[in-house]
């Protein structure tokens, strides 16, 4: 049996610390401070899971195309990690567009800042 691959995306500072909680769950983490870098290790590794934040598009170059900073990725996995579950952080004032995203891939769970790492924990012990 392999060891699970987390892609853990923090894209900003309000992204909890799970390190700690990865470790406990025997996770192989890859952790992403920008989209493309994640994006170009997809090509390469296939996650089991995806921890990455929500960040709804307001404005965009894309004329309304692109829901949120997630969309292309969940695009990409669709083709290199179809199997792979993905955890939404979410701002309580955003939390009403991410529903939005299974549309394009099936979002497993959404959490809802602060997020601690107790909350996640039951997560994975669901999933």
């Amino acid at each position: 049996m392999s060891i699970p691959v987390i892609y853990s995306i923090i894209e900003s500072s309000s992204h909890p610390d799970f390190s700690q909680l990865y470790a406990e769950l025997k996770l192989h983490v890859m952790q992403f401070r920008q989209m493309r870098r994640a994006m170009a290790e997809l090509k390469r590794t296939s996650p089991d899971y995806v921890v990455a934040e929500f960040f709804y598009g307001y404005a965009n170059n894309y004329a309304g195309v692109n829901i949120s900073n997630l969309d292309v990725l969940l695009f990409s996995l669709q083709r290199y990690a179809p199997q792979a579950k993905v955890i939404v952080l979410v701002e309580k004032s955003e939390h009403k567009y991410v529903q939005q995203l299974n549309g394009i891939f099936p979002v497993r769970a959404v959490l809802t800042q602060p997020v601690q790492a107790e909350d996640l924990r039951t997560l994975f012990s669901a999933l």
